[in-house]
């Protein structure tokens, strides 16, 4: 597979996943400011070589990464953030309630052992106590959002981009699951609070993306009602 990046916005690309990565990565998302990166999210690590290529080829040195923006502790999204620690010296940002699954390793809560694999503990420099939280990224806000529900920790991230609201949300369909901790309330909760933010692109982590106010609150809706009819 050659390296590649899709452009979202100007600083805004996808670097990885199902078509970019291995097969089994969730979304990755490059956020570019000048010569300073973040990542959300990681993939599961089976593909980080390619994934740091993939940033090379949105324009962007794999060393101007200062930030790795986990949206929760799932292996397909969370499994490759310990070898991107290693690589780049980046700090590692995660929520309280998913942190000590990820820096231990737990292959139960994370479903690593849904992909035959095992979670490589990583160490989370940044614990995410707040409803919201700011990261600075060279004097731009990128805003951490709890969503509990699909696990009891995950986060959506929002950054704003030539006059637009970009929400990585990245695991709005679910699943929920007794072995992932899901809570099926606090999941409705979380969608609400995603729908009123109101963001005019949504990266989701497994459906793709979704551009104009409109769509991407049809898409949040759908898993409202999904969620509802499930009770």
């Amino acid at each position: 597979m050659s390296p590649h990046a899709l452009p979202i916005s100007d600083e805004v690309f996808q670097v990885g996943g199902y078509g970019f990565t291995d097969p089994s990565d969730a979304a990755v998302y490059l956020v570019a400011v000048g010569g300073h990166a973040a990542l959300v999210d990681s993939g599961c690590g089976r593909a980080t070589d390619l994934l740091l290529a993939n940033v090379e080829a949105a324009g962007i040195s794999a060393g101007a990464i200062e930030w790795l923006l986990l949206t929760h502790c799932h292996y397909d999204h969370a499994g490759g953030a310990a070898a991107l620690r290693d690589r780049l010296h980046c700090p590692v940002a995660a929520h309280v309630f998913d942190a000590p699954y990820i820096e231990s390793g737990d292959d139960e809560v994370t479903a690593a052992s849904w992909y035959n694999a095992g979670m490589t503990p990583c160490t989370v420099d940044r614990t995410l106590s707040n409803d919201r939280e700011v990261i600075d990224l060279a004097g731009r806000p990128v805003e951490a959002i709890a969503i509990p529900g699909h696990s009891p920790g995950s986060v959506a991230y929002v950054f704003c981009s030539g006059g637009q609201k970009i929400l990585f949300g990245q695991d709005v369909h679910g699943p929920l699951h007794p072995c992932l901790l899901s809570n099926r309330e606090d999941y409705l909760s979380s969608l609400q609070r995603l729908l009123d933010l109101e963001a005019d692109i949504l990266c989701e982590g497994h459906y793709g993306i979704y551009e104009g106010k409109d769509a991407v609150a049809r898409y949040i809706r759908r898993f409202m009602g999904t969620a509802r009819e499930a009770k």
